[in-house]
């Protein structure tokens, strides 16, 4: 006989970045069966889960309380109680809460499941048209501390890079990059992804900072794609440059 399989106790559940017909079926059967529902904003997912026809026990988990709730949540999963981690949108513990407790969760022996499901940059990035082949996520740049060291380090990058930006600080990341990685390295910006004002704007760098700073108001989450540096290949050697030959 087979030996049972080990109970799923934490699920990471993707939710939609907009779109409410980008969840899942499976997303909808396991938010259903689980006995409580982590959530970064109880509000955000109130109406997800009222949408969708679910009532569950929500907590709320997210950046400014997580430490605090991690121990206190442990002790329940070890007690068998399955749990559902979900974000305001898109996939739990990219650029949100969740990786500390999946961390903790691992360490005691608790088994954690991933559903695949709705995140931003993987649209953002398709709809660039830049490399797919290889890329590197960034997430958010640091707001203060240490921004200037992580952009200098990224003129070295090859591969395509993608970040996430507050619509008030994307004209000034945008101006930041474009003298750093040069004005005219291409770009894109897709906004409101899913949303009915969804949008993609793709240009050199200092055209989307000079396109994006004359607009009165900039809304919705943003997804920065930026194409990276292009390889030198070294010039074809003169197939006689070695030769020792007699003149």
């Amino acid at each position: 006989m087979a030996e049972p399989q080990e109970k799923t106790l934490l699920y990471l559940v993707p939710t939609p970045i907009g779109n409410l017909e980008d969840i899942t079926l499976r997303a909808i059967r396991v938010l259903g069966e689980v006995d409580t529902v982590l959530a970064e904003d109880t509000r955000t997912s109130g109406r997800l889960l009222q949408h969708l026809g679910l009532k569950k026990p929500m907590l709320s988990y997210h950046l400014h309380n997580e430490h605090q709730q991690v121990q206190r949540l442990l002790e329940r999963l070890e007690k068998g109680e399955t749990m559902a981690l979900v974000s305001d949108a898109g996939t739990p513990g990219i650029s949100d809460p969740g990786f500390l407790l999946v961390r903790e969760c691992l360490a005691r022996g608790l088994k954690v499941e991933c559903l695949p499901g709705a995140t931003a940059f993987v649209p953002a990035l398709l709809k660039s048209g830049f490399g797919a082949e290889r890329f590197t996520f960034e997430g958010f740049l640091p707001v203060k501390k240490g921004r200037q060291t992580r952009l200098q380090e990224l003129t070295q990058e090859h591969r395509t890079m993608i970040f996430y930006e507050s619509p008030h600080r994307i004209v000034k990341t945008l101006e930041q990059l474009a003298e750093v990685l040069g004005p005219e390295r291409p770009a894109s910006v897709s906004r409101e992804l899913t949303k009915l004002f969804e949008e993609t704007v793709t240009a050199p760098l200092a055209e989307l900072a000079a396109t994006f700073a004359a607009r009165p108001a900039i809304k919705g989450e943003i997804v920065l794609v930026v194409q990276g540096r292009k390889e030198e290949r070294p010039a074809k050697e003169d197939r006689y440059k070695n030769d020792d030959r007699d003149e």
